[in-house]
């Protein structure tokens, strides 16, 4: 196997992180790591598949998937047919949400057979990368000849949504419509989502889930007598702790939630270090969290009010003064 690493390209190994190279030996083309790990190429994609053996979950969805690809076009309509909305209007109004510019880096995670891709690729110029993901071969064949006549730079891959072989912070924006709910690990792919984004750039995600006020209604019914999909949950408990201004509604007849996020840094950041105004409690947010004490009886907790109030101090300022000086008497009696 040749060690020349001619043509770096965008992906990384999903199992270590290596950057991959293009590899060309005859009739055969793959991804190469500096250490030796290759992914091979299925159907004329690069199969950066991890695991490589999926688990039972997800080799199901791929076979659903790869048996409806033929006929998978003609009947996705009836979607938007059954709540008298116009398909494209409903699809640009979602896609609208990740703000993206003519030059942007877009990923769209479970692109099937292209009908938002073609949307959002009409939105980006030539100085712009479009990157489409499916577990399916099948379907994405569909959608690069969708997109064949589209004059932008474009990658497909296949890949798990739960182990996404791109660089950290590497993407102005990422999307994904009607597939998180089949993903064998949601919290997981919503975190790789965020990875693989610029800090400030923007996750949209939407779904099939009725909002909780219409799941009794005659409505409701029947809508999960034929799609149960409609009383999956929507998965805000596995939004990660770095978004930032996040929204959250439902659209296309209320049967679909949308999400969208900017991508921050870590959890929020407070100002607990201000003091707390008001004549009694005083300190400040920091100090009532991590100086919280065991508690006392009723009637300590009395006096201290009384006591402070006294003074004409805050209950922060007298118990700090007290415990401290208490508490270097005692230490310095043990000396």
């Amino acid at each position: 196997m040749t060690n020349n690493f001619p043509e770096k390209s965008i992906f990384i190994s999903p199992s270590t992180n290596d950057e991959l190279f293009y590899q060309r030996e005859e009739n055969r083309e793959f991804l190469l790591s500096e250490k030796g790990e290759t992914f091979e190429f299925s159907e004329g994609f690069p199969d950066l598949t991890f695991p490589k053996k999926l688990d039972e979950k997800a080799v199901n969805i791929r076979q659903i998937y790869n048996d409806a690809s033929d006929i998978y076009d003609q009947f996705l309509h009836q979607t938007f047919k059954t709540h008298n909305e116009d398909e494209t209007t409903s699809r640009q109004y979602i896609i609208d949400k990740l703000k993206q510019k003519s030059d942007s880096k877009v990923l769209e995670i479970a692109c099937g057979t292209g009908r938002d891709s073609e949307l959002i690729a009409q939105r980006l110029g030539e100085n712009s990368q479009f990157v489409m993901v499916d577990l399916t071969p099948s379907m994405m064949k569909r959608c690069q000849l969708r997109l064949s006549t589209t004059n932008i730079e474009k990658i497909f891959c296949i890949a798990n949504a739960c182990y996404l072989p791109f660089p950290d912070k590497y993407f102005d924006a990422v999307y994904c419509f009607a597939a998180v709910g089949v993903f064998p690990d949601i919290k997981k792919s919503l975190a790789e989502m965020t990875r693989v984004t610029k800090t400030g750039g923007k996750i949209v995600f939407s779904d099939e889930s009725m909002p909780l006020w219409l799941r009794d209604t005659y409505f409701s019914k029947v809508l999960a007598n034929t799609n149960p999909k409609v009383l999956w949950e929507v998965p805000l408990k596995e939004i990660p702790v770095s978004a930032r201004n996040v929204t959250v509604q439902w659209i296309i007849g209320g049967i679909f939630y949308l999400i969208d996020f900017e991508v921050g840094e870590g959890e929020p950041v407070g100002n607990f270090d201000y003091p707390v105004e008001g004549p009694v409690r005083g300190g400040t947010l920091r100090t009532r969290y991590e100086g919280r004490l065991e508690g006392v009886t009723k009637e300590a907790k009395e006096l201290v009010y009384k006591a402070a109030k006294a003074k004409g101090l805050t209950i922060h300022q007298w118990l700090d003064s007290v415990v401290k000086e208490a508490a270097n008497k005692d230490l310095n009696l043990e000396q």
